[in-house]
């Protein structure tokens, strides 16, 4: 084995160096300073400031999401690590992977509530899917690989590596990525032939079967979603997905229902309650899917692909667990399926097909726009007719109703295009993820649709913004509330609005202005696409301030305890409709 001797510090950036890594978001502190001063004598990896370590990890994020490589922060001792913790959180839900460099107090000193000491391995243990403290130089190298492999290999997800400050000044002998031993770690990709055997014989004689996708899909692969789109095309079986598995099925396709769940399309949530064939591809069955458990899907058999063993039979049962890669698997199932003579139940699937399209005419997500103010509905369909021929656009968001407008009323065509909070619901994810997003992709569209009080939480991240001039565009849908609070008090708490707004916004144009940005200001009707191409021509960051429908709610609906074909309308006609088309079929 051929070996070298550096220090600590040098071994990180070799290490990242040799795992392909050429950008890392980050804030120094003391006990990163040696690692600090290794990337300032190099060129090949650049180094962004961001202005919050929080930040430094959503902006990771963004950049792994939609690129599919690993995102890296590097972030010091103590407060440092702790800010990291709400990132690593959200990417252990939304299974992104990540790799967080934390430094630590000399070895010597852990345990004697040294200056920013923290327990970083204690604390971040439950929000990582491994983490490692390294106190002796010559483990620093392989544990840096094993990390990489780690963040990367079956269900992806957030690793953090704390590295006491001695550990960076000592040396010690390197070794590369393949010189690493990682066998320990290496999750099954191929799925049991006996059980797709099952699945392809349920495709062939299923009556309402549904495929049920998720951001499985999307994390494996461009090839993954590209065999997904052939087996849903090939047998004319309708799609919907979760919130993260926007993009993996194209929005224009002509089998595509919407997103599913809470704020899903009724069409989508109808077709769920009323299969009898349920074909989970990725996805994790999490409450903003299922609602109530006991009357999820009641009559449908079900198979669930996930390359995650705890996820299978976790919420709900499935007849047919397959354990395996989504892309490997579904490799398998269009194989066999063909070999087998490319067979469904045509004549049950012209029923199913028709009866869908019923569902559809209820046209959920309809709505009547105001001459004197802008609907948030209304602000997302022209974002959307204004910026869909882009090339390259990319969307990320805050969280809450302007996220559900955006994943309702956003189409998406191609994976990895759309970057949300799902698992955790970060307010303040979506700013440094546009960040992360724009640095990987410097002459994309990208748009960070937000809601003001969420925009607030990271509006810091502006100085980042001007500093490395990346023009990421914020879109603000202003309702001067916390829009999703104050929707559930209105409907679920007797309308009393504790604590749902906020007194003292500031002037977002005036904010914009203030670190050097464009600020748009917008609240008629008649001038919203002008200020969307005011935006959209802009070489810089901007900030749009949309003024909006203080008290507008996100609907459908799945009220809470309810069953999906229980949805909340946006008006007592459509609330109507859905009566008299849903007991057609259930």
């Amino acid at each position: 084995m051929t070996t070298k001797q550096m220090t600590g510090a040098q071994m990180v950036v070799r290490a990242l160096k040799d795992q392909g890594v050429d950008r890392v978001f980050g804030y120094p502190g003391g006990a990163v300073l040696p690692i600090y001063d290794e990337l300032f004598q190099q060129n090949d990896i650049r180094h962004l400031l961001v202005r919050h370590e929080q930040a430094a990890v959503h902006a990771a994020e963004g950049y792994a999401r939609s690129t599919g490589k690993i995102g890296v922060a590097l972030v010091t001792s103590g407060p440092g690590a702790t800010n990291a913790v709400t990132g690593l959180t959200d990417a252990l839900m939304d299974s992104i992977p990540i790799v967080v460099l934390s430094g630590q107090v000399p070895t010597f000193m852990i345990g004697s509530d040294a200056f920013q000491e923290a327990d970083t391995v204690g604390i971040t243990r439950p929000c990582t899917k491994h983490n490692w403290l390294v106190k002796e130089t010559d483990r620093l190298a392989p544990v840096l690989h094993e990390a990489f492999h780690v963040a990367r290999s079956g269900r992806p997800g957030p690793v953090l590596v704390d590295i006491p400050k001695d550990v960076q000044f000592a040396s010690g002998a390197y070794v590369g990525p393949k010189q690493t031993e990682v066998s320990h770690y290496q999750p099954k990709l191929k799925g049991d032939p006996e059980a797709i055997e099952q699945m392809v014989a349920m495709i062939e004689t299923a009556e309402r079967p549904v495929f049920y996708t998720g951001g499985g899909v999307i994390n494996s692969g461009p090839a993954a979603s590209q065999l997904l789109r052939e087996l849903v095309e090939a047998t004319g079986f309708p799609i919907t997905s979760t919130l993260m598995g926007l993009g993996a099925y194209p929005a224009s396709g002509r089998h595509w229902l919407g997103m599913l769940g809470m704020h899903g399309l009724y069409e989508a949530n109808m077709a769920m309650h009323g299969c009898d064939l349920m074909l989970n591809i990725g996805a994790r069955f999490d409450d903003r899917i299922t609602g109530r458990i006991d009357a999820f899907s009641p009559r449908s058999r079900k198979v669930h692909v996930d390359i995650d063993p705890s996820s299978i039979n976790k919420v709900v049962k499935a007849d047919v667990p397959i354990l395996g890669d989504v892309g490997h698997v579904l490799e398998d199932v269009l194989r066999v399926w063909k070999a087998r003579g490319r067979k469904v139940n045509r004549a049950a699937l012209q029923s199913w097909t028709a009866q869908v399209e019923q569902w559809r005419e209820v046209r959920c997500l309809d709505f009547e726009q105001s001459e004197q103010t802008i609907k948030p509905q209304h602000a997302m369909r022209r974002l959307e007719a204004l910026t869909k021929d882009h090339p390259a656009r990319y969307i990320t968001t805050e969280v809450g109703q302007h996220q559900m407008w955006a994943a309702q009323y956003l189409g998406f065509e191609a994976p990895n295009r759309w970057m949300t909070s799902g698992g955790l619901g970060t307010m303040g994810y979506g700013f440094p993820a546009s960040i992360g997003v724009q640095v990987a992709h410097p002459e994309a569209l990208v748009i960070n649709v937000a809601g003001e009080a969420s925009w607030l939480m990271n509006m810091q991240e502006m100085g980042t913004a001007m500093q490395y001039r990346l023009p990421v565009k914020q879109f603000i849908l202003n309702n001067e509330r916390l829009g999703m609070v104050r929707q559930w008090q209105e409907l679920l708490h007797g309308e009393r609005y504790s604590q749902s707004w906020s007194e003292a916004l500031p002037d977002f144009v005036k904010l914009a202005e203030a670190f050097g940005a464009k600020g748009i200001r917008v609240s008629d009707p008649a001038d919203l696409d002008e200020a969307i191409r005011e935006m959209l021509a802009h070489d810089g960051p901007v900030v749009v301030d949309c003024l909006v429908e203080k008290h507008e709610n996100c609907f459908p609906m799945i009220p809470s305890g309810k069953a999906h074909n229980e949805m909340l309308m946006a008006n007592a006609e459509t609330q109507g409709a859905i009566t008299s088309v849903g007991a057609v079929l259930v």
